[in-house]
């Protein structure tokens, strides 16, 4: 008997666990083979910049409009099939798109995304090194629409009041959080799940809700400060903001 065999059966596996893990590990290496190829062919067909070391478990959604920009750095991963997500996700693909001349969207390198949606109308969105962002995200800088009058609300794109955003080295944008246009997220910030992000996010804050608030303040070690900058006695309490 191989002696890997002879492990499992020792730690209490059953033929039944070798095989299922023997399966998910096959169809894990065989989906990133294939999804990295895709991105790959995409990304040289529609004029996207991917940096060397990225790979992809599934088809990720490239669209670029003539005239913008797509630049996606070194190592970065992406997760948008529903057979790698994790449980909070059921079938949410990774969606990169621009819809104007002079639109930019810019990943830095490292940066994870799981069934996320990236849409850039007009502006420009950019992500630090190494960002985290969870399944069901989405990140705009649009409203896509011009709200008043109610008239033309229908028609009228409102490509005047699109804004900016930007979100820090290694934050984390929980599942199904969605950031607003104009939104500037600092470094090491995490946003609940869940959460509408509609004002800026300061460094190492955590926050969340709808609306999105700052519920509290961390060093870069995640001990709690107050809001004059100084650790707390309690400064190892985990956040009470659910995220993923």
């Amino acid at each position: 008997m191989p002696e890997f065999l002879k492990k499992a059966l020792a730690r209490g596996l059953t033929p039944g666990n070798v095989a299922s893990w023997c399966t998910l590990e096959a169809m894990r290496r065989f989906g990133v083979l294939v999804g990295t190829l895709r991105l790959r062919a995409k990304a040289k067909l529609f004029g996207v910049k991917l940096g060397a070391g990225c790979t992809a478990h599934g088809p990720v959604g490239l669209m670029r409009w003539p005239g913008s920009a797509i630049v996606i750095g070194r190592g970065c991963s992406f997760i948008s099939s529903w057979r790698r997500a994790t449980a909070a996700a059921i079938g949410h693909p990774v969606r990169l798109r621009t819809f104007a001349p002079g639109a930019r969207i810019e990943i830095g390198d490292g940066c994870q995304f799981t069934g996320a949606s990236i849409t850039c109308r007009s502006t420009a969105i950019a992500f630090g090194r190494n960002v985290l962002v969870g399944p069901g995200a989405v990140v705009t800088d649009s409203d896509f629409h011009k709200a008043w009058p109610v008239e033309t609300r229908a028609v009228a794109p409102g490509m005047e009041a699109d804004r900016p955003v930007s979100i820090g080295d290694g934050a984390w944008i929980g599942m199904h959080a969605i950031v607003l246009k104009g939104v500037a997220i600092g470094e090491g910030a995490v946003i609940g799940a869940g959460s509408v992000v509609t004002r800026d996010v300061p460094a190492f804050a955590v926050a969340c809700g709808s609306p999105a608030r700052v519920v509290s303040r961390r060093d870069a070690q995640g001990r709690r400060l107050d809001r004059e900058g100084r650790q707390e006695a309690d400064a190892h309490e985990p956040h009470a903001c659910p995220h993923a």
